[in-house]
């Protein structure tokens, strides 16, 4: 399939920011070492019998905390979770406990195996949550770019399906981070090189195709200086799915672009990470404000 240039340009965010290995990537991964280093987490543990079958758990000191699940992005490609371990340290203070989770990256498998490997990873978090001293009372999921999809995804997941003694609400939230709901674009970038995507798995692949499984708030969140492709993708999510009921409040967080809101994400001092504390502590999600600006 032919690459449409206004769609790389839209897509192709490393393009957009040439230092972001050299610079933001090398303080992250410096950030997150000294705080696994210091935290006392449960690292590496097994939810699955797969390579990447992984996740690490950072508990928070109260016995009752919520529980953050944080998917990284990569366009399913790329990335790990001993980079993001730094996103855990201000929630964890927050009296929010937090799992980072691993899964398998393309080609070696479909979007679609993704998703089930996600699903089994929350699986197996609450069937250990006892062991993990994890309560099961109020449980938010989250993701950035790709891994915003995936935490999409799981809002959709009939839980019950998954197995029969799992809870038709196993989630309370989502918090959707720049997030991927329409994949289809993609099929005309670069960055569908390494997944082999035809229109037809992207349509079946995208968020946009699976309805929430519960009413339970998304909050959906974009950087202001992101590309209008991304403002573009909250907007068609939080228009098919968004309801009275099923509040999808949207946040645009000024002055940051697709990297930069990772930052604020786990930035204690920043209105981001302050907005996120809320809405995982509360049972209302905060009031909506309307997407605007990106990138065209």
């Amino acid at each position: 399939m032919p690459i449409s240039p206004d769609l790389e340009a839209q897509y192709n965010l490393r393009a957009l920011r040439p230092d972001f290995e050299a610079g933001m990537l090398q303080e992250w991964l410096a950030r997150s070492d000294r705080f696994r280093r210091s935290c006392g987490g449960s690292l590496d543990l097994a939810y699955g019998d797969g390579e990447r079958d992984r996740l690490d758990y950072f508990p928070a000191a109260a016995t009752d905390a919520p529980l953050l699940v944080f998917f990284h992005g990569g366009y399913w490609q790329r990335g790990d979770k001993s980079v993001y371990s730094f996103v855990a340290e201000p929630f964890v203070a927050a009296g929010i406990s937090v799992a980072l989770v691993n899964y398998t990256l393309c080609p070696a498998v479909r979007i679609g195996d993704i998703v089930t490997q996600s699903q089994r990873a929350l699986t197996w978090l609450w069937r250990h949550a006892d062991a993990l001293g994890c309560a099961r009372a109020r449980w938010i999921v989250s993701g950035h770019s790709a891994g915003g999809h995936l935490a999409a995804r799981l809002m959709a997941t009939q839980w019950p399906a998954v197995g029969a003694d799992l809870p038709p609400q196993l989630l309370d939230g989502a918090i959707l981070i720049s997030a991927l709901f329409d994949l289809e674009p993609l099929c005309e970038t670069s960055i569908n090189h390494g997944l082999g995507m035809g229109r037809g798995e992207a349509r079946a692949a995208s968020a946009l195709a699976h309805p929430p499984a519960s009413d339970a708030p998304q909050l959906i969140a974009v950087g202001g200086a992101e590309t209008a492709a991304f403002h573009q993708q909250a907007r068609a999510y939080a228009t098919a799915f968004g309801t009275a009921l099923r509040p999808m409040p949207g946040y645009t967080v000024e002055d940051c672009d697709h990297f930069d809101v990772v930052q604020a994400f786990a930035d204690p001092r920043h209105a981001f990470f302050d907005l996120a504390r809320q809405f995982i502590h509360s049972t209302s999600p905060p009031v909506h404000t309307a997407f605007h600006g990106g990138r065209t």
